[in-house]
């Protein structure tokens, strides 16, 4: 519970109307109920807001309204980011080893970590300050998981797999798995032993049933801050620099290398051995055969710049309107040598 004013000192905010009003919860501004704090980005928003019944709007610097106290930030989106957590606190885990877990002798976890039910904590393994192991956790043997770390049900760490802090990777996922390598030998495919790991720098989130493979000799890296939806696919020895974002059911191939802040949009398949420009994006459904440059724009299969994508789609549209004026011209011609 806080009242306009503290939750606008905390944010850096300022409040227009009475500070005092108490705000107990968040909600959209159709369902949002007296108490409730609710935003607004643009003025039909603010309208709608208004005609609900929350107590008070979070908006952009320059809104006004006559009927609801306002909390005025620099930017709303960002704000609201900042304040879901002080409404919505994440859970405590207790810390302490649960009775059905397995945890190896050499094995060195911290008091202050919480290791749930179910799980397999393997020889040589370190777990960090404040991390937890959720449940039904099976953690590699020589893996390191650093502090405050959170693995949800079922998150498999094959051997050898380096953690940073304050990492978060979502329930069915699993990081170390085998790379994806073969060669074809008198009539059959010989499998190459992926003996490399997986390192997972600070600050990383990794959404659900995604898979990271290790590296067929080296490393498989996610840089710090960098954040993976649901359905990814990462092959061996791919490299991702710091904050890139990775959308759901988006494929790589091994060995590619993305700079730091790429964006890389759903369904999209990255191929082998390729670069990825700082601060470039890939946009959803793009299949991407060759190397983008810093701060370029890729679309459509194959992938090509933004500006030459549309204009194919355009000319594609117009395909039909073509063939129907190419028959009506060749309707003419053909009349005309008959005549």
């Amino acid at each position: 519970m806080f009242t306009a004013s503290n939750l606008a000192e905390l944010i850096g905010g300022e409040v227009v109307g009475d500070g005092s009003v108490i705000l107990t919860g968040i909600a959209p501004a159709d369902v949002a109920a007296c108490g409730d704090l609710t935003f607004a980005e643009k003025p039909s928003y603010l309208a709608a807001a208004e005609a609900g019944m929350a107590s008070a709007i979070l908006v952009p610097r320059g809104f006004e309204s006559a009927t609801k106290v306002l909390i005025r930030v620099k930017d709303a989106r960002i704000a609201i980011a900042k304040v879901l957590p002080l409404f919505f606190p994440p859970e405590r885990i207790a810390a302490g080893i649960h009775a059905s877990a397995v945890v190896d002798a050499t094995a060195q976890i911290d008091v202050t970590a919480s290791v749930g039910p179910h799980c397999v904590v393997g020889a040589g393994v370190k777990l960090g300050k404040n991390s937890v192991l959720m449940g039904g956790n099976h953690i590699g043997r020589d893996s390191h998981v650093g502090e405050d770390v959170c693995l949800h049900p079922n998150v498999v760490l094959y051997a050898k797999t380096q953690i940073g802090n304050r990492v978060n990777i979502h329930a069915g996922t699993t990081i170390g798995s085998d790379g994806y390598g073969y060669v074809f030998d008198q009539g059959c495919h010989r499998k190459m032993l992926q003996v490399g790991n997986v390192v997972i720098h600070d600050d990383v989130e990794i959404g659900s049933n995604t898979s990271i493979d290790r590296g067929a000799l080296g490393s498989t890296v996610i840089g710090q801050g960098t954040k993976i939806d649901n359905l990814v696919h990462v092959a061996h020895n791919v490299v991702m620099g710091r904050h890139c974002l990775i959308m759901g059911q988006v494929g790589f191939a091994g060995s590619t290398h993305l700079s730091d802040y790429v964006v890389i949009a759903s369904q999209s398949g990255i191929g082998g051995h390729l670069k990825l420009g700082a601060q470039s994006t890939i946009g959803a459904k793009s299949g991407v055969m060759r190397d983008v440059a810093a701060g370029d724009t890729v679309l459509g299969y194959p992938s090509a710049s933004d500006k030459q994508a549309k204009r194919q789609w355009i000319a594609v549209s117009k395909m039909p309107e073509a063939l129907r004026r190419l028959k009506t011209l060749e309707k003419r011609m053909n009349g005309s040598k008959e005549a």
